[in-house]
């Protein structure tokens, strides 16, 4: 595992430092981070058109960041994957997420979108990445908790389309030799290990499917997000840390009432505020030898981003776990002594 990393795309704004990527890396830096994952839709940070078509681009971001002491751990299209698979009732509340030229007009998002996940995939080779992530979208999720029952054929058939729009996109990451992540999130068709399930099989168990890892997702699902570690590890090639809480009431529970944020009874935390068990994800992680970044993402509602954003570096240090290469009672052993081990089982 590699890290403390910080997603830049809650952190970003119009006021130094964090109007650019040369300032946003040293003020990363000063707080103890090594690594941050960068989203390609905000032009103040990377020109992801550039970074797909030009090598010399993306050493010279690279260069940036190293002079600060930096790697990249991922690039992010989360907004674009949003597009790539849209249903048209949400049309106006994603709109923002694409060029003004096209808003409002689906297949044009759709399209675009597309692209941009293609370009993400090149310039992540061009940065020399192994991950990159990104949404799936969602052509079900209004159909989530159906009321009438959903016709037979209809989830087949959506994640049968999902496919087809992201069979080609996966293997434009194949031929780039990065994987990509899905982050399993509410709002998205790929939501839960069966929905992800679900998509593999549509995929023909593509390669380069992948899972970015949030455990506060599946604590507002009430998903046992340390046994998803077990049936999903060799997937998983990409982790946010990020806490939440669960606090269900006579009045409110998973689907929070509409409530605004605080008030909800699932809400996201800064890590160590929530009830995620972070001692157990990272043993697990150490367990099964995770490659990837520990990447903090703050969400917090109520904790100020910028003391998030301090105690997140400490957090993740804290957690990380070097792995043994030796088994503890390794002194008493012996070398290996076939004859002997015979004997031992009763055999001569």
């Amino acid at each position: 595992m590699k890290g403390p990393a910080i997603f830049l795309a809650q952190y970003v704004g119009d006021e130094a430092p964090f109007n650019e990527l040369g300032t946003m890396v040293k003020w990363a830096a000063s707080l103890g981070y090594k690594g941050v994952q960068i989203p390609t839709w905000d032009a103040r940070l990377i020109d992801l058109e550039r970074a797909a078509t030009s090598k010399d681009y993306c050493d010279e971001i690279a260069g940036i960041c190293a002079d600060a002491g930096i790697e990249i751990s991922e690039l992010s299209t989360h907004l674009q994957g949003q597009l790539v698979a849209s249903h048209p009732a949400y049309g106006d509340m994603f709109d923002t997420f694409a060029p003004a030229s096209i808003r409002g007009d689906e297949k044009a998002k759709a399209e675009w979108a597309a692209e941009q996940v293609r370009m993400g995939a090149k310039a992540s080779a061009n940065f020399g990445l192994a991950a990159h992530a990104t949404f799936s979208g969602a052509l079900l999720w209004h159909t989530f908790y159906p009321w009438p029952q959903r016709p037979a054929g209809l989830v087949e058939e959506g994640f049968a389309e999902l496919a087809r729009r992201w069979r080609p996109l996966l293997d434009a990451f194949e031929d780039a030799g990065v994987d990509a992540c899905f982050e399993l999130h509410p709002g998205e068709d790929l939501h839960d290990g069966i929905t992800f399930e679900r998509f593999l099989d549509a995929v023909d168990d593509h390669p380069r499917a992948n899972i970015l890892y949030d455990p506060s997702h599946f604590m507002l699902q009430q998903l046992d997000y340390l046994q998803f570690i077990d049936f999903y590890h060799d997937r998983i090639r990409a982790f946010h840390v990020k806490d939440a809480e669960f606090n269900p009431t006579g009045k409110a529970g998973a689907y929070g009432g509409y409530l605004d944020w605080p008030e909800r009874p699932g809400r996201f935390r800064s890590p160590g505020d929530g009830q995620i068990d972070f001692r157990a994800i990272f043993s697990k992680f150490a367990q099964y030898d995770f490659p990837g970044w520990a990447v903090l993402e703050w969400e917090c509602c109520l904790k100020h981003p910028d003391q998030g954003a301090a105690e997140g570096a400490p957090f993740i240090a804290d957690h990380m776990i070097r792995v043994t290469d030796r088994a503890a009672d390794d002194f008493a052993g012996a070398a290996p002594d076939q004859q002997k081990n015979r004997r031992i089982l009763g055999l001569d």
